[in-house]
């Protein structure tokens, strides 16, 4: 089993701070994600690249799509620190905002990375939760006729959605998602923008999502899957220290 850390680049300090964390806490972790958030100043392929010189892990930058014009450089391709990327679609920007977007896809970008920076992995998104899920695997189906060469899920947070979506992904790479979501508020935020439909007898302590957790990538590890933390609004330390084992195995 193979697993990855994402670390949200807030700023240089911040990121470097969690990095450290990460390898004090889960050193038998060798690779990061960093996704690309608007709000914050410091590019993903940038982040990735100077994590990788200081730190000497493997770093997966998410390239948002739709932020790529049709003649532009894509981000992280002349990187030599660089292995992979992970294409994401990219939320809509915000009202008022000064960028410009384009109306690329996932597959479409996919398919210029694997064209014009065949050096590269690129990964892409798998979620089982945001539309029907005929829809996403026929998405699956063009993301691999363009390229992929696995993916990334979004969080999953119900043991029986897990093993129905490794039924569907069977025969491809994947990094399992696995995210805690500590209180009420952050669970309305789920069920609200990503559409998660949580169990009944979720537990949003931090105990309890301690526990799925390690029962998630228990079964990821059976399967001789990959696992994909996703540690967001919680006190990283604590959060990970409660999963070295199982992913030490």
């Amino acid at each position: 089993m193979r697993v990855s850390v994402e670390l949200v680049p807030r700023s240089e300090d911040a990121l470097f701070d969690d990095v450290a964390v990460v390898q004090k806490v889960l050193p038998q972790v060798g690779l990061l994600n960093i996704p690309d958030l608007i709000r914050f100043d410091l590019r993903s392929d940038d982040a990735a690249a100077q994590v990788n010189r200081r730190s000497g892990m493997d770093v997966i930058p998410h390239i948002r799509a739709i932020d790529i014009a049709p003649d532009a450089p894509l981000p992280g391709a002349d990187r030599p620190e660089l292995k992979s990327v992970l294409v994401v679609a990219g939320d809509p920007l915000p009202a008022g905002s000064d960028r410009v977007s384009y109306p690329n896809t996932s597959a479409e970008i996919i398919a210029r990375y694997r064209k014009e920076a065949p050096h590269l992995e690129v990964y892409a998104v798998f979620d089982p939760y945001r539309r029907a899920p005929w829809l996403e695997l026929e998405d699956i189906a063009r993301k691999k006729d363009a390229g992929a060469c696995g993916f990334f899920t979004q969080p999953l947070f119900d043991l029986h959605m897990l093993q129905l979506s490794m039924d569907w992904l069977r025969d491809d790479t994947v990094f399992w998602g696995v995210s805690p979501v500590l209180g009420e508020r952050s669970r309305r935020y789920w069920e609200r923008v990503n559409h998660v439909v949580f169990p009944k007898d979720y537990d949003d302590t931090l105990e309890g999502n301690v526990h799925l957790a390690r029962q998630m990538l228990t079964l990821v590890r059976e399967k001789n899957d990959n696992a994909y933390l996703m540690p967001l609004k919680v006190d990283l330390a604590s959060y990970l220290g409660g999963l070295g084992d199982i992913i030490t195995g």
